[in-house]
């Protein structure tokens, strides 16, 4: 990944998506006061300065993070490959493997301009870190894809449910959007 805001070369990571209770929360984002049903994170980081993932996430220029809204519509055919092993995943700390060729590029929205801003990791320890390159339009994904992922269970399976008001599942996993403060915030109209 480069060009636009980024003057190096940077790799994916890793990926991970954030989401609410409902589908009018779980974007990390907003847009002019929107929210979205949720946020996929595309994690790159910096191969052209940094030897690892590790140590780019200590500098400013270190990571790129593409994020990309999830709107409640139609079934996303590519998407279909995470939440089909999803279902087979029923506590946390468990795994699979994807035994499918997987195209990240094809969660991003086309024809979508973005907009971009120096920023922070939404996850602890919330290094400043980040360009964020966050697209304008959301990607749909069915209402079904998104209660795949709000099935997942908040707890392993040698311990007890969680007496929670999500009876333990994993809901509302956003960070709530902060104020800007002095960040400048830079659009890419497509």
């Amino acid at each position: 990944l480069t060009g636009g805001p980024l003057e190096h070369n940077y790799i994916l990571e890793q990926f991970h998506c954030h989401w609410g209770e409902t589908n009018d929360q779980g974007s990390e984002h907003t847009v002019n006061g929107e929210k979205f049903a949720g946020e996929l994170h595309l994690v790159h980081w910096n191969t052209t300065k940094y030897h690892s993932f590790a140590e780019a996430a200590k500098h400013p220029d270190g990571l790129c993070v593409l994020g990309v809204f999830l709107k409640a519509g139609k079934r996303n055919i590519e998407l279909d490959k995470i939440t089909a092993l999803l279902s087979k995943i029923e506590f946390k700390g468990q795994t699979a493997r994807i035994g499918v060729p997987l195209n990240p590029g094809l969660f991003i929205p086309p024809e979508s301009g973005y907009y971009t801003y120096q920023g922070s990791l939404t996850t602890p320890p919330c290094s400043e870190c980040v360009i964020w390159v966050v697209f304008k339009e959301p990607v749909e994904v069915s209402p079904e894809q998104l209660m795949t992922f709000r099935s997942l269970k908040s707890y392993c399976k040698e311990e007890n449910c969680p007496c929670d008001e999500f009876q333990g599942f994993v809901k509302n996993n956003f960070r709530p959007t902060l104020p800007l403060g002095k960040r400048e915030i830079r659009e890419c109209r497509q």
